[in-house]
């Protein structure tokens, strides 16, 4: 199982989509400064998260997020308002 997720950082006011096999270990990931792009918005917020059955099928959707543009894709879906 895969998960495509949506994080949002309230002090740069952005969003940021990945994707990954463990969840959990994830998030504390960004919240620790480990990644160097998500390190300046420390702490991040869990906004919303999707099932996949695979790297592949959570890469599509990640690409598509991506395209559309996240806040813009939470707010199709309705997630965001």
């Amino acid at each position: 199982m895969f998960h495509v997720y949506i994080l949002f950082s309230p002090s740069v006011e952005k969003y940021y989509v990945g994707s990954t096999q463990h969840l959990d270990i994830r998030m504390e990931e960004h919240n620790r400064g480990k990644s160097p792009y998500t390190k300046k918005g420390m702490p991040w917020s869990l906004i919303h998260f999707f099932e996949c059955s695979d790297r592949s099928e959570a890469t599509l959707l990640e690409m598509k997020i991506k395209k559309r543009g996240i806040k813009r894709y939470l707010f199709d879906q309705g997630i965001v308002h």
